[in-house]
């Protein structure tokens, strides 16, 4: 089976398109485009004009009726929130920016002058409501919602969807930013994806290969999206309960589940659980690489020896 791929740039990461059917490439990046600019329209912080920052503009409480797809990424995030005892939570909007991330990652300075950062767990999930009926959501007073955490999940997982649907059969993989979701018919060995702490990084043939099916992959790091305050490395994934980028042993855990979304919830979390999150995923059967501070490695829910191997 031939494949053909496409690589390009969304949502300030990478994107990679790949199709077991070369002649449907052209609409199906069509369709992944389509659904990545809906996705950056709805729920970007970066844009004073999405949708999301239109709704939580002006101060006090904020209520109203959204749009389906910015109703669905609030869900996402806040089914993440529940899933995780609040580990992954949208509330983290104000603690993000306080510790410097507050444009496009590509505009991010590398360095700066120190911030004066203080212990102060987010206001919590359960402090924005989401009534799916009709899609009024309330944000109460003194909470900002960021969805980054789900919403480039989500992306990928909708984007593949729609792929599919304009290709009318066939296989599609998606990635946004290393987080993949496959669908359709697979190439007869599945899907190979190569696991990198840096998903702009290279394929490299001794580099650690697994091949999925079914569902998605999904990868968080605290190695690439960081930068330094005062001489402090500071990184993007916050500890809701301390409102600080997260601690912890972890650097990089990836994740495999039956979809995009539920591998990045479960990768995000396993870095804000720390210590505790092997024998988590591990319970919750979800095959996982956890990458320390040092390089060492942990696999667990039967995640598979390096080598090409199908899972």
């Amino acid at each position: 089976m031939t494949l053909a791929a496409h690589r390009g740039t969304a949502l300030g990461t990478s994107l990679h398109v790949v199709v077991t059917d070369p002649q449907t490439l052209d609409v199906a990046t069509a369709a992944v485009d389509a659904v990545v600019d809906a996705i950056d329209q709805a729920c970007s912080r970066f844009r004073d004009d999405s949708e999301l920052s239109r709704f939580q503009a002006g101060d006090g409480r904020r209520e109203g009726i959204v749009s389906p797809l910015l109703a669905q990424a609030i869900a996402t995030a806040l089914r993440a929130a529940e899933l995780t005892d609040g580990a992954v939570d949208p509330t983290v909007g104000e603690a993000v920016r306080n510790a410097g991330y507050t444009v496009d990652f590509a505009a991010v300075p590398v360095d700066g002058e120190p911030l004066t950062l203080a212990v102060s767990p987010v206001p919590g999930w359960r402090r924005v409501r989401l009534f799916p009926a009709t899609r009024r959501v309330e944000i109460d007073a003194g909470v900002e919602v960021d969805l980054g955490a789900t919403a480039k999940a989500l992306a990928s997982d909708l984007a593949a969807a729609a792929a599919l649907e304009a290709m009318h059969g066939g296989g599609v993989l998606v990635s946004l930013g290393g987080d993949v979701s496959v669908a359709g018919e697979p190439p007869e060995d599945g899907w190979h994806i190569q696991i990198a702490e840096n998903s702009r990084a290279e394929i490299t043939p001794d580099g650690e290969t697994i091949a999925i099916r079914t569902g998605g992959v999904a990868t968080s790091s605290t190695t690439v999206r960081r930068w330094r305050r005062g001489g402090v490395e500071l990184h993007h994934i916050i500890d809701p309960a301390t409102g600080l980028p997260a601690g912890g042993p972890w650097r990089t855990v990836s994740v495999v589940a039956g979809s995009c979304v539920d591998a990045n919830i479960a990768a995000t979390a396993a870095i804000v659980r720390g210590a505790a999150a092997a024998s988590w995923l591990d319970g919750a059967g979800l095959p996982a690489r956890l990458v320390d501070r040092s390089g060492g490695m942990t696999r667990v829910g039967g995640w598979p020896a390096p080598g090409p191997q199908t899972s």
